[in-house]
């Protein structure tokens, strides 16, 4: 068992819907070195889970968030933490990919300019340069800078948004369902990147995929009806679970 202090520490968390309630007292570490899957049927809490780990929820008429989020021990709900700064620091890739309706260069530079990352033009080239190069995306790029970022095929679109979360130099990535609309080529270049990115960023992905899920984490987490249901090691999860929801889960019993 390795005593790094996790990167993120979730206690007692409830998300509520209005009404409704969506995540019942999930607690979860996240490590730092790590990459952690949540994996779950559809409308476990899964994604709305990972939100709150930025307080995407904020964003959300009517939600509301209960318990306790911490980034090295920093409160992350607390009245005087920096929204903005927070998702800087703690970066998102969609299910869908989002670049902005600008050039391949400024989908990368616009986070380093608002955030003042850049001394200089030749800092922001240099900033975009290497987000792109550990996107796995400069070579294919590297000549149309100028181009419209929407321009570029689904998983270019996908390692385009990887690269533009990375320019700001988070220290956390969630991903949800990064996958979800890519074919398997694309698919396979997003898994090994986030191979590449590991121990650089903490890195959580929810994914619907129990194979992505086994080749890319080395932590699971299963969610089930809002719940963490287990929560462990990847191989103890799906070789040896503890949980007979999880087995059922995992043996394609229901889901």
């Amino acid at each position: 068992m390795n005593h790094i202090a996790p990167k993120m520490t979730a206690t007692g968390v409830n998300v509520f819907y209005g009404r409704k309630q969506a995540i019942r007292d999930v607690s979860i570490d996240v490590p730092r070195e790590d990459v952690t899957a949540f994996i779950g049927p559809s409308g476990c809490g899964k994604s709305t889970f990972l939100r709150t780990l930025n307080r995407m929820n904020d964003t959300i008429p009517g939600a509301r968030v209960e318990g306790d989020v911490r980034m090295d021990g920093e409160d992350i709900y607390a009245r005087s933490m920096d929204v903005v700064q927070l998702r800087a620091r703690v970066g998102m890739v969609f299910q869908k990919p989002n670049p902005f309706p600008k050039s391949i260069f400024e989908n990368v530079a616009y986070g380093p300019r608002i955030h003042g990352l850049a001394r200089s033009k030749a800092d922001l080239t240099q900033i975009v340069e290497r987000s792109l190069t550990r996107a796995g995306l400069w070579n294919e790029v590297k000549d149309r800078l100028s181009e419209s970022g929407t321009a570029l095929s689904g998983g270019q679109q996908q390692r385009l948004c990887i690269a533009r979360a990375i320019a700001v130099d988070p220290e956390v990535i969630l991903m949800d369902e990064p996958c979800s609309a890519l074919d398997p080529i694309a698919t396979a270049k997003i898994e090994e990147l986030i191979h590449e990115l590991r121990g650089r960023y903490a890195i959580v992905i929810v994914t619907h995929n129990m194979q992505q899920a086994a080749r890319v984490s080395q932590r699971t987490a299963f969610f089930h009806l809002g719940q963490l249901v287990e929560y462990g090691d990847t191989s103890d999860i799906f070789t040896n679970p503890r949980q007979d929801r999880t087995k059922d889960y995992i043996t394609g019993r229901y889901g």
